[in-house]
């Protein structure tokens, strides 16, 4: 095996010149894979880090229906009394969850006194939010308040777009007014306690404010404990599937009186538009990497065929000597293996330099509302599956030149010296 290959080495360097233009195709192609493939998930983990931790979490809970209706925000289609004790033991006894919030989504009127828009409202439990979502303080200027209670009772959390067309500032007093799942109108004066930075576009009117207030603006009694979902953050986000099926195969067990599932879950998928994107993106990385086979397809294909058309005489001469087939065979499939192999190291060496690079300098850019510095990682991984791509392809384009060279004849062959 050992001779063979020297052999093989051997003739790849007997033509220069067309191994290198080749091996630097192919080497193109591998960087090309590797970086894309880093920069894309870089962006994509990012922006999924960004929306998971700043609003959305992991896994919402909701009762059955509510996803739906989502956009009506419905004030009837809530977890109460019970369920909330049942759903926070069941979380609370999983060791993949780190944290989860109970929240009360709502819309309602917003005034200063002279003008007055919608705003959509999210009543939480500062401390609980926090840590479900603990890039969301981060994101709320001028505030005076702890991270862990960003938001207290008497205060409101309003979005910039909104601060900016009603002209509010922290410390300004608002009126908000809504109506509650009986349809009565109630009123609730409160004071701007920090401007938060939009997430999804110039169009977000999402504000915060504590879930006691939201109780008391929708008439809800103490004693009825009430939320319209619960966020779930993990403590590893690569679990997401395993323990969403997990939850999901526990919920199925709460049943209403008429034998229907009470409850329904979602992961960050299902309540994202990015999710489409997040599959583009997949898509894309795929595509490329069928790009690259081809590439290496057709580069190896062309050169061996081109070396055993070249060396027909050759083929002869050690066929004629009494070397096997198989051992001629098994030439030109190293050659293959070997051009490959080199290839592939060469382009995913330097495909990693370029990631390493662009992770010390960083790329910033906006996507929508979010300020994105992407440092991409070295999917080591991914490498390793590329370069194996690379190396089996090649083998396998090399495979039917070299049983053409197999098989030819001695004394058809020698007619050619």
């Amino acid at each position: 095996m050992g001779n063979i290959l020297k052999i093989a080495l051997r003739n790849l360097f007997r033509y220069k010149r067309r191994t290198l233009l080749t091996a630097s195709l192919i080497a193109i192609g591998v960087i090309l894979v590797v970086v894309f493939g880093g920069i894309a998930n870089s962006f994509k983990n990012k922006v999924i880090g960004i929306l998971t931790n700043s609003n959305l979490a992991d896994i919402q809970i909701h009762k059955k229906g509510y996803i739906s209706s989502i956009d009506n925000l419905p004030l009837d289609l809530t977890i109460s009394g019970e369920g909330i004790n049942k759903i926070e033991n069941l979380l609370k006894e999983n060791e993949q969850i780190k944290a989860f919030s109970k929240r009360f989504r709502f819309g309602s009127a917003i005034s200063n006194f002279v003008q007055t828009t919608n705003i959509r409202l999210t009543a939480v439990y500062p401390e609980m939010e926090s840590q479900t979502c603990p890039d969301l303080p981060k994101r709320i200027k001028n505030s005076k308040n702890e991270p862990s209670n960003f938001v207290r009772r008497g205060e409101l959390i309003v979005p910039i777009n909104l601060a900016q067309g009603l002209d509010l500032k922290v410390g300004s007093d608002v009126v908000l007014v809504a109506n509650n799942k009986d349809g009565s109108v109630n009123g609730i004066t409160l004071r701007v306690s920090g401007i938060s930075e939009n997430i999804l576009g110039p169009t977000g009117k999402d504000g915060y404010l504590h879930l006691d207030d939201a109780r008391t603006l929708l008439r809800i009694p103490t004693s009825q404990n009430e939320v319209t979902e619960i966020a779930i953050k993990l403590n590893n986000f690569d679990k997401l599937d395993y323990v969403y099926n997990q939850l999901k195969s526990e919920l199925m067990k709460f049943k209403t009186q008429s034998g229907k599932p009470m409850y329904e879950i979602s992961t960050w998928k299902e309540l994202s538009p990015f999710a489409s994107i997040v599959r583009i993106i997949d898509l894309l990385i795929i595509v490329v990497k069928i790009v690259l086979i081809f590439i290496v397809l057709v580069s190896i294909l062309n050169v061996m065929i081109m070396s055993v058309y070249e060396r027909v005489s050759e083929i002869g001469t050690i066929a004629s000597i009494g070397t096997p087939p198989g051992k001629i065979l098994s030439l030109f499939l190293v050659e293959g293996f070997s051009l490959g192999l080199i290839s592939s190291i060469v382009g995913s060496l330097l495909g990693i330099a370029i990631l390493f690079l662009f992770s010390i300098i960083k790329l910033n850019f906006t996507f929508g509302r979010m300020e994105l510095a992407l440092s991409p990682e070295i999917q080591l991984s991914e490498v390793i599956f590329t370069s194996l791509i690379v190396i089996i392809i090649s083998v396998v384009s090399s495979l039917q030149p070299a049983i053409k060279a197999s098989k030819l004849e001695p004394v058809d062959a020698l007619r050619h010296v």
